[in-house]
């Protein structure tokens, strides 16, 4: 037995999600066990540059806007809006995942050929990020949103064969797993405060997005994101409305209905149509009864409070 191997059959272990894998507690999240050889291969061989944008994201939190919009505004001089290569590859082609994507197709990928700004993702909790990262002058973009429609979007995500019904019938179940922390990359409040907690000791290395603020206002928030990634927009650009029109490209309704995204799938594994539900804010009231919402408020509270940091639930 190898020691990768030694160290999994040696961890605390949960099933996660619908019953939809095992999951090891690894570094104080938890990771499902298939992937962890990839965390571990990640975190041990990644060499980070200064240059490089890491996307960084709890599962099902806004990560395929994200990354549409963080690739759209690094090649924006590169790319116009009839050539841009989102037209015909889904975001996660794009802005591949570190951990699932790269070093699960290989132990050691050589991506140093790859074209500067390296464009990557990760779902891993920041305290368990390679140390190159941490670092280096590589800039962590961060996004969240409330928990509550987190798990309903997960839910979905895990049980993409299964009917609406069927899901409700799942869903209280998923509510009291995702809140006490047992979901892959959680928990949740650990995931969230790690990030949160970066962003306001080191602001110019991790920006912190709510995914219910882009929802509000996309154009300050993709302002913002330029401004912080090394890519501001000039007020030409700001007159000639290319914030608005990244924002058109990217939107929840443009990206769903690219032929690119009905069909296909990531890693062989994600239809890419599963990436593109609903994309609402408020979208779990259907799904819980007013006293488990209470009580998982309450506990929201308890996790978050003191820490400066909340969410609006609609």
């Amino acid at each position: 037995m190898g020691d990768t191997e030694e160290l999994i059959s040696s961890l605390p272990k949960e099933i996660g999600l619908l019953s939809s894998s095992e999951l090891c507690f690894y570094q104080n999240f938890w990771c499902t066990t298939k992937l962890l050889p990839h965390v571990i291969s990640f975190q041990k061989h990644f060499q980070a540059q200064h240059q490089d944008i890491i996307v960084a994201s709890v599962p099902k939190c806004g990560t395929t806007w994200l990354k549409a919009l963080t690739f759209s505004i690094v090649n924006r001089t590169r790319y116009d809006f009839s050539t841009t290569p989102l037209l015909s590859s889904n975001p996660h082609h794009l802005v591949p995942f570190l951990e699932v994507d790269l070093f699960a197709k290989k132990d050691v990928p050589d991506l140093t050929t790859i074209r500067s700004p390296r464009l990557f993702a990760t779902h891993m909790p920041y305290a368990a990020l390679p140390e190159s990262i941490k670092s280096s002058g590589a800039s962590v973009v961060y996004i969240c949103r409330n928990p509550f429609d987190a798990v309903v979007s997960l839910t979905h995500h895990l049980a993409a064969f299964k009917s609406d019904s069927e899901v409700q019938t799942l869903i209280e179940e998923a509510f009291e797993k995702y809140f006490n922390g047992v979901v892959g990359f959680g928990p949740f409040w650990e995931h969230v405060l790690g990030y949160w907690k970066e962003s306001l000791e080191k602001p110019n290395k991790v920006l912190f997005l709510k995914y219910e603020d882009l929802k509000e206002d996309i154009v300050g928030e993709v302002k913002r994101i330029g401004e912080f990634i090394g890519y501001p927009f000039s007020e030409e650009e700001e007159r000639r409305g290319v914030i608005q029109e990244i924002a058109k490209l990217c939107s929840f309704s443009n990206l769903k209905e690219l032929e690119v995204n009905k069909s296909g799938a990531y890693l062989e594994v994600y239809p890419h149509n599963a990436f593109f539900r609903k994309g609402n804010v408020g979208d779990w009231a259907d799904y819980i009864s007013p006293p488990l919402k209470q009580r998982l408020e309450n506990l929201m509270q308890e996790k978050l409070g003191g820490s400066g940091l909340s969410f609006k639930l609609s």
